[in-house]
């Protein structure tokens, strides 16, 4: 392998001084300085979010405020870190809701594995759960970042629904029971 000795070109006197990079910089800093403020008053003001972002996973309410969850348990078995775990349970049958198969006994969302792939939204057949704009979770404790099914309603409210299934499934039961 041969070395080839390459010749470098003597410094100038500016050069040798640095007063060429000093000044290079301090412009920079100057045209910073007078620039108008591009920092945000968190949590006062937030950024802008853009159409698209996936944020906290809930669960909403149809618009006369049931539960539209029935346990089918996908959004569990879809979840890529398994961070949902649903315990399925029974309706009373005194309930308005009684002609619904079953609801969700427990739902817990583990925000420390959520990963916010939005598949949990996707693949859910009943629109009970959505991914949310808010972006900030914050928690002192692990327990704090599970959030439960009673904080994920708080956090989902209620969604406005197009196709009232479950009166639809109501009309019909009423239905085949006069005939």
């Amino acid at each position: 392998m041969a070395v080839i000795p390459v010749q470098r070109q003597p410094l100038s006197l500016a050069e040798r001084t640095y007063v060429p990079q000093i000044l290079a910089g301090l412009r920079v800093t100057l045209r910073h300085f007078f620039a108008p403020n591009v920092t945000l008053s968190y949590p006062e003001q937030r950024p802008a979010i853009p159409p698209g972002y996936r944020g906290v996973p809930t669960l909403v309410k149809d618009p006369l405020g049931r539960e539209k969850c029935v346990s089918c348990q996908l959004c569990e078995f879809v979840c890529p870190p398994k961070a949902i775990r649903i315990t399925p349970g029974a309706i009373p049958a005194g309930t308005p809701a009684a002609h619904v198969e079953k609801a969700p006994q427990a739902f817990d969302i583990d925000m420390l594995r959520c990963i916010y792939c939005g598949l949990c939204e996707e693949v859910c057949p009943e629109e009970a759960i959505f991914l949310q704009n808010q972006f900030s979770m914050s928690g002192y404790s692990r327990d704090e970042m599970v959030n439960h099914k009673d904080r994920l309603y708080e956090l989902g409210g209620t969604l406005p629904d197009s196709h009232f299934k479950w009166d639809k499934k109501k009309e019909a039961a009423a239905h085949g029971n006069a005939h």
